[in-house]
């Protein structure tokens, strides 16, 4: 008989992606939780609480823009969301992109529907660039998910956050949406109803 363990499957698993509800927000905070413990992908230190994390969500979605959870029998297993990327008016056809899966489950494609997801309303919404703000050049995973759709370095912010005792930096992509620059923007992006899918 064997001694060795089992190796986890790394085999994709089926997930239904749709709105986040606030029912949703325990397990979002629970699966984020572990990248503010364990890990440089989030530059917060304190997991911050069930309440905190709803008026993230709630301040996400009353800007009409795209709160989305993955779920994979019955239980959430993945979150994505999309923001501004900056507040100045100027900057309204830019948004930012933010993509946690559990730890259970990464690696199984969940991010990928995710991200499909999200990249697809927010191209219906009218915003013309998305940018990815990922923690930690060492953050394989996250820079193969936004390569794999279709989004490119831009560059690096060196040294921008001190956590674990150590310097990291932050690496910026970039992804165009829709027509990018090619044609005028719509006049009020991200105010388009969203299918509840």
């Amino acid at each position: 008989m064997s001694t060795q363990q089992a190796k986890p499957s790394t085999s994709p698993v089926k997930v239904r992606v749709r709105l986040a509800t606030e029912q949703d927000m325990a397990a979002i905070q629970e699966i984020y939780a572990h990248y503010v413990l364990d890990t440089t992908a989030s530059f917060e230190e304190e997991p911050p609480t069930v309440a905190e994390m709803t008026a993230r969500w709630q301040r996400v979605t009353s800007r009409g823009l795209p709160y989305l959870v993955a779920v994979h029998r019955k239980n959430v297993v993945g979150y994505a969301y999309a923001g501004p990327f900056r507040e100045r008016s100027g900057y309204r056809y830019t948004i930012e992109d933010s993509v946690y899966v559990s730890q259970e489950l990464r690696g199984r494609d969940v991010g990928n529907a995710l991200m499909t997801e999200l990249i697809d309303r927010c191209t219906v919404l009218g915003f013309r660039q998305m940018i990815a703000v990922i923690g930690d050049s060492t953050n394989a995973s996250s820079l193969a998910l936004h390569s794999r759709h279709g989004f490119f370095v831009v560059g690096a912010l060196s040294s921008t956050c001190f956590k674990f005792g150590r310097w990291v930096d932050a690496v910026l992509m970039q992804r165009i949406l829709g027509d990018g620059d090619n044609s005028l923007p719509p006049k009020n992006p991200g105010r388009r109803k969203q299918r509840k899918k």
